[in-house]
């Protein structure tokens, strides 16, 4: 997002931009939102969405840790979402069946700060865990389904040009990145 925000704001210099997080899914009905992003498809009625790509991920830990046997896992700790219903964090836990869970936070920086530490085992997005000092990605025969990150917006603002000008925005860096 930081690139699509900077070109944004700087060729529209007078909208006025505001960036929430959290693991509430904010209403687009209810106004509570203009636009969102999530890794699960929206199932409200009147809310345009769009699949936007498909977010990579990869199994990290601490750079001096030794490998794990994929498939066991004996010895392991695993440091995992908050959440424990999405694909990724079921692979884990059946590549190391043996692995004890030891730590869980809903937040991918947490979770890859902790894995450096030499905590545990966690599963990361790559853009998050390559970015982070001390890690490593394992080589392993398979790697974890990655979530598909969709974008939505209640029908009511296609219209509007300013959030026209972000859709086309966003749709430019898609198409450059796949280019």
């Amino acid at each position: 997002m930081p690139p699509i925000l900077t070109d944004f704001s700087n060729a529209y210099p007078n909208v006025d931009v505001e960036i929430l997080t959290g693991t509430r899914r904010f209403s687009l009905a209810q106004r509570e939102a203009d636009i969102a992003f999530r890794t699960v498809p929206f199932d409200t009625a009147d809310v345009i969405q769009r699949r936007l790509f498909t977010l990579d991920y990869g199994v990290y830990i601490a750079q001096e840790a030794a490998d794990p046997e994929c498939g066991d896992g004996t010895g392991c700790r695993l440091i995992t979402p908050s959440a424990r219903h999405f694909p990724d964090i079921a692979w884990l836990l059946e590549s190391f069946p043996h692995a004890r869970p030891v730590l869980r936070s809903n937040n991918c920086i947490v979770q890859g700060r902790m894995c450096r530490q030499g905590v545990g085992i966690a599963v990361l997005p790559c853009v998050v865990g390559n970015q982070i000092p001390g890690t490593r990605r394992l080589e392993l025969p398979t790697s974890p389904p990655g979530r598909d990150v969709w974008m939505g917006y209640h029908r009511d603002l296609r219209r509007l040009e300013r959030f026209r000008a972000f859709i086309s925005t966003i749709s430019n860096h898609l198409t450059d990145a796949t280019a």
